[in-house]
């Protein structure tokens, strides 16, 4: 038998449903793959080695009557954001230490519905707030690739970090993960996975901890586009406890896979030619659309002029909504409790414990936008431009552009402790420089990898699509992903 942690979802999902092999026996080869590999890559904070195993025994038994669901018996990793009734939910953070949720996140529940298993709980940026997985409380989580000829560690990306290094080096067969300005597609970029950010409303957002609730959007990180679509499947659809839910039919994502592009019109905005960008980005960039066109689309050249204002935007409501959002956590009712001689003592002395650098920053840049006499001129015009910037696509997509094709990254993964990053924060923002636009403007959006740098490290490239079009994404993504035939798979160090 090969090696059950290296087979696609789809895979797993197909071997367990003929009895090629059962659910127990896949969760003990990942359980078992996690144990060597964690101390080394830290992509789980938690592991629920006897939930999981319990789970999959569950599964063999409905298998074994002729019952089971679309992921029956398919092992996932769950990013530490989601609630998971009576386990690990820390959001990467020292302020919820020992927090075990009494209810179940809506995206979750749909899961175990289907059947699928949890392995555990996924390192991530505290509170998704970075680009790189270095914020954690839990510490850096390491990316399994590394370059050519070279030991040094790199960074998976962030926020959804461990979700993506988890799937890379084969320790889930696919991961939940959460997008705010680019947290699946940029870590599904520099870890050559499969990254899809729906539609702001496609997944319910009841029980994940909030960053920034207008912009917050899951969706799972996997190895392939067909293994992205039946993930998806499963985490979307309508909940009536999450007043930004849309009530939509879910359609078969996977059905619209491999249906090709033949017809569509693929926009390319002259926007995301970026100052400094390396060649190997805009080279890759023509090989898409080249490979688009040989399957029949129609490339044409669009323009959206509020490209530039996107990041300064998004790093003003970003933060405001974080402010917010972080303003729960005091250390009065769970979590971490710093005591004072007074309440607001306790409250400060908590607060300056339990959060990190990065998430008392962004609080910091949050409350100085909202206060008085600044909120006009900030929040106010930030929520102006993300209008304009939503209206620019609208009018792509009314003039006939089905999709847009974008670079995912400006560059592939960098350094852990990368000093130029750690010394200006500004430029570990730009990361989101080709992502933070669909999340301002509640677009779906999807990087599939699609080539290699000059030192052997994955580069990406992203499909936009229109609101609720994520099949389009599908199609297209595939279409990359088979052009390239590249093999995205790190070589083993750890």
């Amino acid at each position: 038998m090969s090696d059950l942690t290296k087979l696609s979802l789809k895979a797993t999902r197909d071997g367990i449903k003929n009895k090629d092999f059962s659910a127990l026996e896949v969760t003990d080869s990942y359980l078992s793959a996690i144990e060597a590999a964690n101390p080394k890559l830290n992509a789980y904070v938690s592991i629920e080695a006897e939930q999981a195993r319990t789970m999959a025994k569950q599964s063999d038994e409905k298998l074994a009557k002729g019952q089971g669901g679309a992921l029956e018996g398919v092992p996932l990793g769950i990013k530490d954001l989601f609630a998971t009734i009576g386990t690990h939910t820390q959001a990467g953070s020292h302020i919820l230490d020992g927090f075990k949720p009494e209810y179940e996140s809506s995206i979750t529940a749909n899961l175990w519905a289907d059947g699928a298993v949890m392995l555990g709980k996924l390192n991530m940026d505290e509170f998704a707030m970075g680009s790189s997985n270095e914020t954690s409380y839990y510490g850096a989580v390491v990316n399994p690739w590394r370059a050519d000829d070279s030991n040094k560690d790199l960074v998976p990306g962030g926020s959804s970090g461990g979700s993506a290094a988890a799937v890379s080096a084969w320790l889930c067969a696919g991961a939940t993960a959460t997008d705010t300005g680019g947290s699946i597609r940029q870590p599904a970029a520099f870890t050559g996975t499969v990254g899809i950010k729906p539609t702001y409303g496609r997944c319910s957002r009841w029980g994940v901890v909030a960053f920034a609730s207008s912009l917050d959007q899951a969706g799972p990180i996997t190895r392939t586009v067909e293994d992205s679509a039946l993930m998806l499947n499963s985490m979307a659809g309508f909940d009536k406890k999450d007043s930004t839910s849309v009530d939509l039919a879910v359609p078969d994502f996977a059905a619209a896979v491999e249906r090709g592009v033949k017809g569509l019109t693929i926009g390319v905005p002259k926007e995301y030619r970026m100052e400094g960008m390396p060649q190997e980005i805009e080279t890759l960039w023509q090989q898409g659309l080249a490979w688009l066109k040989d399957e029949g689309a129609i490339i044409k050249g669009i323009s959206l002029p509020h490209t530039k204002y996107a990041l300064p935007a998004y790093y003003i409501v970003a933060p405001a909504e974080a402010s917010s959002n972080l303003a729960r956590y005091d250390g009065v009712k769970y979590g971490l409790r710093v005591n004072g001689d007074s309440i607001d003592e306790m409250y400060e002395n908590t607060r300056a414990k339990g959060f990190g650098a990065e998430v008392q920053r962004r609080v910091l840049i949050g409350t100085y936008v909202l206060s008085a006499g600044y909120y006009d001129a900030y929040y106010v015009k930030a929520q102006k431009v993300r209008t304009l910037i939503k209206r620019d696509f609208e009018q792509v997509f009314a003039d006939g552009i089905d999709a847009i094709l974008t670079p995912a990254t400006p560059s592939a993964a960098f350094g852990i402790a990368d000093q130029e990053m750690a010394a200006d924060p500004v430029k570990m923002y730009l990361n989101d420089i080709f992502t933070v636009t669909v999340n301002m403007a509640g677009l779906p959006a999807i990087a599939v990898p699609a080539g290699k740098d000059a030192q052997g490290l994955p580069l990406a490239l992203q499909l936009i699509g229109k609101p609720f079009d994520e099949e389009t994404l599908f199609a297209a993504g595939r279409v990359i992903e088979r052009s390239a035939g590249l093999d995205f798979t790190p070589k083993k160090w750890w």
